[in-house]
């Protein structure tokens, strides 16, 4: 939310990069909101009960908003790529009407490919107690109640989340290969060094997300963790990483990485320091 704020009130901000981190600000906000609010009432009043609805919506948020990161993280790495390798062309290509149909075209991809799982998990006829084996309704845990042979709903899943994930990623190496060898061609210290901090933050938050989700969705046993004791509790370790932990993360690192944001916020701080003392 201060990144939110500090972008939207100082107009040196209003550039191609900060509106995509805005977007990926705004997305970390409603990503945490749709595990941690639940967790947190379980843990407080120790009912563990979620209704049907509840349970797939958290599904569908989770996967949508998932998806949408990747989207915006790719398109973030396409906007380096334009700053760095044309820079003469830069503002005219990257203009604002651009940028919001990249950012709108991001997060249409990301929930429509979301409707998939959600489509294909919530028609499963779902057996016994229904004790989700997870702290949040996600997609393995959930194909484990199922009372029928969902072998199918794992490739297919498993296609889509592969999709989604490995798209973006190739998108994100083209960039940035094409990204160090323009580096490379510079002549200067200074401007290589110049050119690589602005990168710096994004590729820290492109593999913080991505280790963490190939580790889920990406590795052999996939979505079939759910039958393993032991891939069970690593599933619920890594997703804790990705679910809570990277979004906790993504904000400082493009705050306290960036000396811009660094220089708003300090404005900000003297300015409201400057009133209070006023007053």
């Amino acid at each position: 939310m201060i990144i939110v704020l500090v972008v939207c009130l100082h107009l040196h901000l209003h550039t191609p990069m900060y509106f995509f981190i805005t977007n990926l600000s705004l997305l970390e906000i409603w990503y945490i909101s749709t595990t941690v609010p639940k967790l947190l009432d379980i843990l407080v009043t120790h009912d563990k009960r979620v209704s049907f609805h509840l349970c797939f919506t958290q599904l569908y948020m989770f996967h949508g908003l998932g998806m949408t990161e990747c989207a915006l993280l790719a398109v973030m790495s396409f906007d380096r790529y334009m700053a760095i390798c044309n820079p003469l062309r830069y503002n005219s290509i990257m203009n604002g009407r651009r940028c919001r149909l990249l950012a709108l075209l991001c997060w249409t991809y990301g929930f429509t490919a979301a409707t998939i799982p959600l489509s294909l998990t919530i028609r499963l006829p779902f057996c016994g107690l229904r004790h989700i084996d997870h702290y949040f309704c996600d997609l393995a845990p959930l194909l484990s109640l199922a009372c029928i042979n969902t072998s199918i709903n794992i490739t297919v899943n498993g296609c889509v989340i592969g999709f989604a994930t490995m798209f973006n990623f190739i998108i994100i190496i083209i960039m940035y290969i094409n990204i160090i060898y323009a580096i490379g061609k510079m002549r200067s210290n200074t401007g290589r060094i110049r050119a690589f901090s602005t990168c710096s933050s994004h590729i820290t938050v492109v593999m913080l997300i991505y280790s963490t989700a190939f580790s889920v969705y990406a590795s052999p046993k996939g979505l079939h963790s759910v039958n393993h004791d032991k891939s069970v509790n690593y599933d619920k370790i890594i997703a804790l990483v990705y679910a809570m932990f990277t979004p906790l993360l993504n904000p400082i690192i493009y705050s306290l990485r960036n000396k811009e944001v660094k220089k708003a916020l300090k404005r900000i701080v003297t300015k409201i320091s400057k009133k209070s003392i006023v007053q």
